[in-house]
């Protein structure tokens, strides 16, 4: 009878193949088969054995994606016939990745299961444009979200958000940046709040936004950013580097003559 195989849920960072962990390449080019989501970069598979089945999944908003329980059988039908399994996610597969439920789901079947963490792109975006998410003179502390729920009414507790006085790293949250706008400035957000958005943080593509929240739809409009963004809100934006250059030191607030779109 032929051992059973395993799965690792392995994070493929934010986009730049430099920012895989050696635990993320080791894994890859451990790889029977390789179940792989769209925002991964594709130069990350270079460390993949040549005879790896590599079986593209999607899992990305606005894509032809595989369903999530497609995903989850296949995976234990592999792993039980005797094959490692390596399910390639983009940034890090617990945070937003689904990674907690395909470990449930791994494990009610009996199948062994290794997390290999990852750079996640919210960090990643931040940091890319000299954005610390905390600062001793800004924010004690980061809270990730997303703008993206489980389902239509699925909403996080605005009012403790904002009330936390943290910085805010929004993922998947483009595509509902007025509903997001309004909820924060309803939970007594600032509308002065520096705002970045970070396009394809870390490749060759990256580009990004500084506004404000009051501006934030009108000007994710004008700029025409889109998926995959990230979207960090909070005093820390102050440390940005095109802040500084454009407001040198005086804008305290980002408002239309302060709307900047810069190419990395």
């Amino acid at each position: 009878m032929k051992a059973q195989g395993k799965v690792m849920l392995v994070g493929a960072g934010p986009g730049d193949p430099d920012l895989l962990t050696l635990k993320a390449v080791k894994a890859i080019g451990q790889a029977d088969v390789l179940l792989v989501d769209d925002l991964v970069n594709p130069e990350v598979l270079m460390h993949a054995q040549d005879r790896a089945r590599v079986i593209h999944v999607g899992k990305r908003g606005g894509c032809q994606s595989a369903s999530q329980e497609f995903i989850e059988r296949l995976m234990v039908l592999e792993a039980q016939a005797g094959h490692c399994v390596v399910r390639l996610k983009g940034g890090d597969p617990y945070l937003f990745g689904r990674g907690g439920e395909e470990r449930a789901h791994l494990r009610r079947h009996g199948v062994t299961v290794e997390v290999v963490p990852g750079i996640t792109s919210g960090m990643a975006a931040a940091a890319s444009i000299g954005i610390s998410a905390t600062h001793r003179d800004h924010s004690q502390g980061v809270i990730f979200v997303t703008g993206h729920g489980k389902s239509e009414g699925a909403q996080p507790n605005w009012k403790a958000l904002v009330a936390a006085d943290m910085t805010l790293v929004v993922y998947m949250g483009v595509a509902r940046c007025a509903q997001l706008q309004r909820s924060l400035l309803e939970a007594g957000m600032a509308g002065a709040m520096p705002v970045a958005v970070i396009q394809s943080a870390t490749l060759p593509a990256q580009a990004q936004l500084l506004t404000s929240l009051a501006r934030l739809p009108q000007a994710l409009h004008d700029s025409g950013l889109g998926s995959p963004s990230i979207i960090v809100i909070g005093e820390v934006v102050r440390c940005a580097d095109a802040f500084a250059e454009v407001c040198a030191g005086v804008c305290a607030d980002l408002g239309q003559e302060n709307l900047q779109r810069a190419v990395g």
